[in-house]
């Protein structure tokens, strides 16, 4: 049995299977370059439920940098490696800036809001709903604005293409860009649901937070709640890809889905090919792969 997941990179698609995974790049001479690397076996205790969540998260974002580095050199975008360093940095920085754009400027708007209105001070779930209303739509007006950029809209195409390309595959047929293009550029397990269901469990976890704890208080509380957040986000992104018939499921889905709209983009033939290789060559290294039709739910894209 193997997990099927992935990601758009610069001119191209990481897939992942199992231990491996691959990264397929469309380079400046048309040609696609690949690059395929092993992930050491975890041990059985971080594969736990909601563990097993804060761990995938943990990976896909190492592997998902490691990969965006390659993408950048091998489709001609950057011509020197970062060092050690500046990367440590870059993180950081990015890191930085999530937390304060996400979770302490809503948290501080909120504040503002609620010395205006009682009726948000007073509650500690309407406090977080308003909380969560102002973190999702900071999220939605950040998606928008770098959607507005071309080279991230191609990578929204390959997003796209990448979605696709699993769908076909699950469904067992021939992965050409013919028969993948027949299918939805939307697909239950992107990390854009996880994202969504992330912001959408905080309202409800961070609601478990007394209102009358100061400030800085709420604001830690959340830091330190968000690995909990992550591994139920994932379990539910997890569960619902298998039962997306459950109309209460299904519904639950809907926003993640909706989402998806915004971080995926139509893609042309040859970006779906990059997306069929980087799945080809993930899965004709994958030792661990039993029936290529049986999958293990892995969060895509």
């Amino acid at each position: 049995m193997s997990d099927i997941g992935g990601q758009a990179v610069i001119e191209g698609v990481m897939m992942r299977s199992g231990n491996v995974y691959a990264i397929a790049v469309r380079s400046p001479d048309k040609e696609i370059v690949c690059k395929k690397e092993t992930i050491r076996e975890l041990p059985k205790p971080l594969k736990w439920p909601i563990i097993r969540g804060v761990v995938a998260l943990g990976q896909a974002l190492s592997i998902g940098i490691r990969a965006l580095l390659y993408s950048a050199e091998a489709s001609g975008h950057e011509e020197e490696k970062p060092s050690d360093f500046s990367l440590f940095m870059t993180v950081l920085v990015s890191f930085v800036i999530g937390i304060g754009l996400f979770f302490l400027l809503p948290l501080y708007g909120t504040k503002l809001l609620g010395t205006i209105y009682s009726s948000i001070s007073d509650s500690s779930l309407m406090f977080n709903l308003v909380d969560g209303v102002i973190r999702v739509a900071f999220f939605l007006m950040y998606i928008l604005s770098i959607r507005m950029l071309k080279d991230i809209r191609r990578v929204f195409q390959y997003h796209g293409a990448e979605h696709k390309v699993v769908h076909a595959f699950e469904a067992g047929v021939e992965l050409t860009p013919q028969n993948a293009d027949n299918f939805s550029t939307l697909h239950p397990r992107c990390g854009t649901s996880f994202l969504i269901m992330v912001m959408l469990l905080s309202i409800l976890v961070f609601s478990l937070i007394p209102k009358d704890w100061p400030f800085i208080e709420k604001f830690v509380s959340r830091i330190v709640l968000i690995p909990l957040i992550a591994g139920l986000s994932y379990e539910f992104i997890k569960m619902s890809s298998k039962k997306m018939n459950n109309p209460v499921v299904r519904y639950l889905s809907m926003p993640g889905l909706w989402l998806q709209k915004l971080t995926t983009g139509i893609p042309s033939p040859d970006q779906i090919e990059v997306a069929i290789k980087a799945l080809t060559e993930t899965l004709s290294k994958d030792s661990t792969r039993e029936d290529s039709a049986e999958i293990k739910t892995h969060v895509v894209g």
